[in-house]
């Protein structure tokens, strides 16, 4: 009778959490589209001079949420603001531009990506009547150029040919070796190039001021993290990471988290769930279908979208193995 209960309560527990996270994900895309007709996107401040918008847990960018599926937002300082992470499309960099323009008179000196993703960079274009400095890794432009003829196109399929075009690609004119500080009036930033890990040009942006620490997506929270570069190389930075005194955290994606480097832990799981069974997978020589079918079986539940972007994982860390073999 006991076991039948506990049966029913897991069950019951489990539909209302997919009906809260329903509940939530239809909040942001309802904010988002609000956003569009105030004029302005939607903005907390999490510091004192520190605003972040949360983007909506979704697979990809639409027309209803305008790629507007990232965390971004910006740092005001005493003579300027930097932009971090201008968006998905130019509709929302246009959004979050006028977020600032509500909020200070202080120009927008800097836009810095943290990485190359084109739900992180595509409201640059948004800013260039500012003339800002628009500032990443080293490696950032030559990803930028490479990928940008197939994120065009999906630009275009999803939002259109018009909103495609509007926008533009803009690399960086600064680019970040290894670390790099700048000054936003009393206020700066610690740029920190990482070695390839989410990505190859992932950058990592430490407001001194407010312990504020932007992780681009070397941290996702509460939906399935994405490796688009080196499992291994993600798991290293992660430690290095942890060793960053930082007061609060914005990750890519999910909620800031004022308890670090706590908030790493279901990442760091997931991500050694993910290295631990695909080596052994490939030691007992399975095949990539299997693979697939096989790790990480016990994170299914634990994220959004795991279903959407698990099986990449798998066949990104399979490929890694097999040379680590």
């Amino acid at each position: 009778m006991k076991k039948k209960r506990g049966w029913r309560t897991r069950l019951f527990v489990k539909r209302v959490s997919k009906c809260v996270m329903r509940s939530v994900c239809f909040y942001m895309v309802f904010t988002v589209v609000n956003a569009v007709a105030a004029g302005a996107l939607p903005v907390e401040e999490v510091a004192p001079g520190v605003f972040v918008h949360q983007g909506v847990h979704e697979e990809g960018l639409t027309s209803e949420n305008i790629g507007a599926i990232a965390n971004v937002g910006f740092i005001i300082g005493e003579k300027c603001v930097a932009v971090i992470d201008s968006g998905g499309s130019f509709a929302e960099g246009r959004l979050l531009r006028e977020a600032i323009k509500k909020r200070t008179e202080a120009p927008i000196c800097y836009v810095i990506n943290t990485h190359g993703h084109p739900d992180h960079v595509y409201g640059n274009a948004a800013f260039t009547v500012d003339k800002p400095h628009f500032v990443g890794h080293r490696n950032l432009a030559t990803s930028m150029t490479a990928r940008h003829p197939y994120y065009f196109k999906y630009l275009e399929r999803t939002l259109g040919l018009e909103h495609a075009r509007e926008s533009a690609l803009v690399p960086p004119d600064v680019m970040v070796k290894s670390s790099q500080t700048i000054d936003l009036g009393k206020r700066k930033l610690t740029l920190r190039a990482w070695p390839t890990s989410h990505t190859d040009n992932d950058l990592t942006v430490f407001d001194q001021k407010s312990g504020t620490l932007w992780l681009g997506d070397l941290l996702f929270r509460e939906r399935v993290p994405v490796v688009d570069g080196k499992l291994s190389g993600w798991l290293a930075t992660m430690k290095g990471l942890g060793r960053i005194a930082a007061k609060r955290v914005v990750p890519g994606h999910g909620t800031v988290s004022s308890t670090w480097p706590a908030a790493m832990a279901p990442q760091g799981r997931y991500l050694r769930t993910l290295q631990v069974e695909v080596r052994a997978a490939v030691r007992a020589g399975h095949s990539i279908q299997q693979a697939v079918g096989e790790v990480g079986a016990s994170e299914r539940g634990q994220w959004q979208l795991f279903e959407a972007f698990h099986p990449r994982n798998v066949t990104v860390a399979f490929t890694e193995a097999e040379w680590e073999n």
